[in-house]
């Protein structure tokens, strides 16, 4: 999964399930570490290539000079760094302090100015819904981690300045909820049906960073505590609940795997959905 498989946990998971505070601000920053370096050298890497770091959304998003962008849930602040260093004025909205802090080094060796708002994306102050955003995103292991996805996508419009784009890319349902796939390479990779599409339960999952922490110590000790509960959405759904929202459906890209020309090949991997604010 991509850096952003999300660790900002909302309030919209199992009240009963271990999802605290406490959970969401583990040490993701040794984490993030370890996966992309210190903040100093991986913002060395963002900028030299910031646009490849925002593949395939920047076909999306356009020129982003001058533009005001919310990225909600955007976990240790790649994608906004590297939007900061083209130009954008970017907001981050998070749950975790662990986050915030490797994005705000990040940001800083990147030399480029970040928000960065330590919250649940359900529970944003007030002054900041206030229709002043160009662009609104999230990315890669979102809905899944709300168990009504309504209020999150009001919390979208209510961000979005009207004529505003709404973008939100993850992984596509048919891949996550249906199929099963065995194999590395493509002669042996094999893809079974073995799912429930339409499945409503809640699932158990350790959160998504921890194959990243050291496997001793403290931190290790902890891991296993680090779980959350799912809700796997289906496309239908996903899509009924951004047009509930008031937002205007303008597209919906079904990909492939980008990441290799030779995986899971005619199967769907992630998704785009675009949508808009009307003007008043």
């Amino acid at each position: 999964m991509e850096e952003h498989d999300q660790e900002a946990g909302p309030e919209s998971t199992r009240e009963a399930a271990p999802t605290s505070e406490e959970l969401w601000n583990e040490d993701t920053y040794s984490a993030w570490t370890s996966r992309f370096g210190t903040p100093a050298e991986a913002a060395a890497k963002l900028r030299k290539d910031p646009a490849n770091k925002l593949y395939p959304l920047s076909s999306y998003f356009g020129e982003v000079t001058g533009k005001k962008i919310m990225n909600l849930m955007g976990s240790n602040g790649m994608k906004a760094v590297a939007l900061g260093l083209l130009g954008a004025e970017v907001t981050v909205a998070d749950f975790s302090e662990a986050n915030a802090r490797y994005a705000a080094e990040l940001a800083e060796e990147a030399g480029v100015p970040l928000t960065y708002i330590v919250s649940d994306v359900l529970k944003l102050p007030e002054e900041i819904l206030n229709g002043s955003y160009d662009v609104v995103f999230a990315e890669q292991g979102i809905v899944h981690y709300f168990t009504d996805l309504g209020p999150f996508m009001d919390t979208a419009y209510r961000l979005l300045a009207p004529g505003g784009m709404f973008v939100l890319r993850d992984f596509h349902p048919v891949t996550t909820k249906l199929i099963s796939s065995k194999g590395s390479t493509a002669k042996v990779r094999k893809h079974k049906v073995t799912g429930d599409y339409f499945n409503t339960e809640l699932e158990e999952k350790r959160v998504s960073y921890s194959k990243y922490l050291p496997a001793s110590g403290a931190i290790g000790e902890t891991m296993q505590q680090s779980v959350v509960y799912w809700r796997r959405w289906t496309l239908g759904e996903i899509v009924t609940a951004v047009a509930a929202s008031g937002l205007m459906i303008s597209k919906l890209v079904e990909e492939p795997n980008l990441s290799s020309d030779i995986y899971d090949k005619g199967i769907p991997k992630t998704f785009t959905l675009i949508a808009g604010k009307r003007t008043m």
